[in-house]
């Protein structure tokens, strides 16, 4: 069948079965150097993609893939023990998915890995070839390709029972398996044209095919953690063959009627009779996505309802500020509606990159940029922050607020966050346009040349911006002439919307502008209901629409119900939420202040510079200033202010420069103040070694992974984030 390329869908139109707004494939969007973004796909072509590649090969990721071809090559592996993580073979496949993607803007891309002590400098593809020959070698011959069993299937990874799909709704992690291999099999295919690692990927979804269902010899399973779903409705679209999205429906379909009936699976009640977003939440974002692909592919009205109810409890109950979501480390999980605590916040990089998806998907389904706004503050906040800006860093939880017990890390036990991250960011130019018919919807602003096709004709279009700092656009057409209509997006936080719901409101009266002109001709029409500024007109190369945000800081309040936000605000300016950070801040602990009433701000620019390994790094940023007072008690018992001038930084650019105070919500009411931060668990007497003490300042008890830390002094010692000095909730 002929290569349907896009990201993250391969869309066809209605009438064969597709979405109905068809993306732009990233494989035809290239990123401007030394932009925003292209600073980000240089981070992962120059380290995060190597970086997970030799810790594949460090950590025994390729190593098991070999043994699980000795295996099957009749060699007694009956001694080996199966370690590490059942889901490890996972980030080979990631991995290889975010190379793939960085070919389309380095086709000539050479990998730095790290073997053995020493550095070696391959091409991208000669290295995916070799890594693949490892992965090819390790499949059974009907399709299963799951080493955690196959390199010793008498003893197999303590997680994956005796037998195939025995424990997959539990821990095994099969289905999990096969999700990460179809969608980095298919980035592979369209970024190369070689089919080596989609035939891979066939075969197992095939044996999982002709294994799981209703049928004789068949058996009844769902995914333990989600991804397959969406996985298999891509690679339908690929092929064509209709039985990949019949199985992700079944999958679906069966949810909440097999043995796993509980909230963190998302499986206490059958899909279409869910309205609110619970448990393990990456799990859940996955399989929102597979309902949004079964809504849109099958046009099943039970599915689009539902995913439609879950989307608006989110975004009004259960959606930070950052675009993270996850509220609690107990389950990686969705807390209660309004529940959203700041330092416990778990925000889990991976749970961000999952609620991209879901609202990608859900534009592609109904077409309004609402849901870019919801993407777009993921995108540019609680999820890069979980990479640094150099690309060898990574946060698992993205919390709001901090005392210095965050810290990135170069990887983690479980990879998943640095792996996803992996196959995110190169992924991005595949999100920046769609087309409908005659429309061509723009929708995220960033540099970039794209070759597209609307109304059956070929153009190619320039984009020139230094958003999100600065909010002018120009878009020219470079290439060819058609009529057509452009869709412009008119972000949320232009039109005077936070989010798409009450859950955060702008409290600073300002009223922003904005501004189009086509070859110099101010545009008169308005936004319609949709969120777009519609341009329609016979277009002709050289064509240029200049666009233009007012981009001033804003001031946020959410919703009273939000307990842990009440008396505080946090600032915005364009798309980016600002956080105060120790670094800049000397004097006082950001999270001690009290910001004005009427707070103004001075808009400013300067490096965010730090070392690493040796290594000198500086990225501009934009800064943000007001004023705000400290609060403290002077030697006569009695309240002092002092005023100080409060510095801000972008919240993805924190935790760079060191470790210490951050603050995303800034208090700004005596009742927020960090003083009464005490909890009221410490205060009541609950027992716990440290009560045994005298502080010479009040302590902090901070609740965080089930477990209540606590801060503070005493006249010999400092206490500090410990397990000796916290005790189980």
């Amino acid at each position: 069948m002929a290569l349907l390329s896009a990201l993250p869908i391969v869309a066809q139109n209605t009438s064969s079965g597709g979405y109905p707004i068809t993306p732009v494939p990233f494989t035809s969007v290239k990123i401007t150097p030394q932009t925003f973004w292209g600073q980000r796909l240089d981070a992962s072509r120059e380290t995060t993609v190597p970086l997970a590649f030799s810790k594949c090969e460090e950590t025994g990721r390729y190593r098991n893939f070999e043994i699980a071809a000795q295996h099957l090559q009749g060699v007694n592996t009956d001694t080996v023990t199966v370690g590490g993580l059942a889901f490890d073979d996972t980030d080979v496949y990631k991995t290889i998915e975010g190379c793939s993607y960085l070919l389309q803007t380095f086709p000539n891309l050479k990998l730095a890995i790290e073997r053995h002590g020493h550095t070696d400098i391959v091409p991208a593809q000669q290295y995916m070839d070799s890594v693949l020959a490892i992965v090819k070698a390790a499949q059974e011959p009907d399709g299963y390709l799951y080493t955690s069993r196959t390199m010793n299937p008498k003893h197999p990874h303590e997680w994956a029972g005796e037998h195939r799909w025995e424990l997959v709704e539990d821990l095994s992690h099969e289905f999990y398996d096969l999700g990460h291999m179809v969608e980095g099999a298919i980035a592979h295919y369209q970024a190369t044209g070689k089919r080596t690692f989609l035939d891979i990927a066939r075969g197992y979804a095939d044996c999982v095919c002709r294994e799981i269902g209703e049928g004789n010899d068949q058996v009844v399973r769902v995914p333990g953690h989600q991804i397959a779903e969406m996985a298999l409705a891509k690679l339908y679209l690929v092929t064509g063959e209709k039985k990949y999205l019949d199985q992700a429906k079944f999958f679906l379909d069966k949810r909440g009627y097999t043995t796993r009936t509980d909230e963190y699976s998302q499986a206490h009640k059958p899909v279409i009779e869910q309205d609110e977003a619970v448990g393990h939440a990456v799990r859940a974002s996955y399989m929102y996505a597979g309902m949004a692909d079964v809504a849109a592919l099958t046009g099943d009205t039970a599915y689009i309802n539902a995913i439609d109810r879950i989307w608006s409890n989110i975004v009004e109950k259960k959606y930070y500020i950052t675009g993270g979501i996850g509220a609690t480390s107990n389950g990686e999980a969705f807390g209660e509606n309004y529940e959203l605590p700041n330092m416990s916040a778990y925000c889990e990089t991976c749970a961000a990159i999952g609620n991209v998806y879901v609202n990608y998907r859900l534009f592609l389904l109904h077409g309004e940029s609402k849901y870019y706004d919801v993407l777009e503050r993921s995108l540019y906040n609680g999820l890069i922050s979980g990479v640094s800006l150099d690309g060898g860093g990574f946060f698992y939880p993205n919390p709001l607020e901090s005392i210095g017990q965050h810290q990135r890390q170069p990887w983690f036990g479980c990879a998943c966050c640095p792996s996803n991250i992996c196959r995110f960011i190169p992924s991005l130019p595949g999100y920046i346009y769609a087309v409908k018919d005659n429309n061509l919807f723009v929708n995220l602003f960033m540099g970039n040349t794209a070759e597209l096709r609307v109304a059956n004709r070929k153009l190619t279009l320039e984009q020139q911006t230094g958003y999100p700092y600065d909010g002018d656009i120009q878009l020219t057409v470079k290439k060819g002439s058609a009529p057509f209509a452009m869709n412009i997006r008119i972000p949320g936080w232009v039109r005077g919307d936070v989010v798409p719901s009450d859950l955060y409101t702008y409290v600073d009266g300002k009223r922003l502008g904005y501004s189009v002109s086509v070859n110099g001709t101010p545009v008169e029409s308005k936004v319609n209901e949709a969120g777009y500024l519609v341009i329609d007109r016979k277009w002709k190369a050289g064509d240029k629409v200049q666009i233009h945000f007012d981009m001033e800081p804003r001031v946020v309040r959410a919703n009273a119900k939000v307990e842990a936000d009440r008396g505080r605000i946090s600032v915005e300016r364009g798309p980016l939420v600002y956080c105060a950070e120790f670094c800049d801040n000397e004097g006082f602990d950001v999270r001690s202040i009290l910001v004005n009433q009427n707070p103004q701000f001075i808009v400013g620019s300067k490096d965010l510079t730090y070392k690493k390994d040796g290594k000198d790094y500086a990225f501009p940023i934009t800064t943000l200033t007001t004023d705000a007072q400290v609060l403290k008690f002077n030697d006569e018992g009695a309240l002092e202010t002092r005023s100080v001038k409060v510095n801000l930084i972008p919240y993805y650019a924190w935790n760079h420069r060191g470790s210490g105070s951050m603050a995303v919500w800034l208090p700004q009411e005596l009742r927020a103040h960090c003083s009464a931060q005490v909890s009221p668990k410490l205060r009541t007497g609950y027992a716990n070694p440290i009560l045994d003490h005298v502080f010479t300042a009040d302590p902090t008890a901070v609740e965080f992974g089930g477990r209540l830390y606590v801060y503070g002094t005493n006249d010999s010692e400092q206490y500090e984030h410990s397990e000796k000095n916290s005790y189980e909730l």
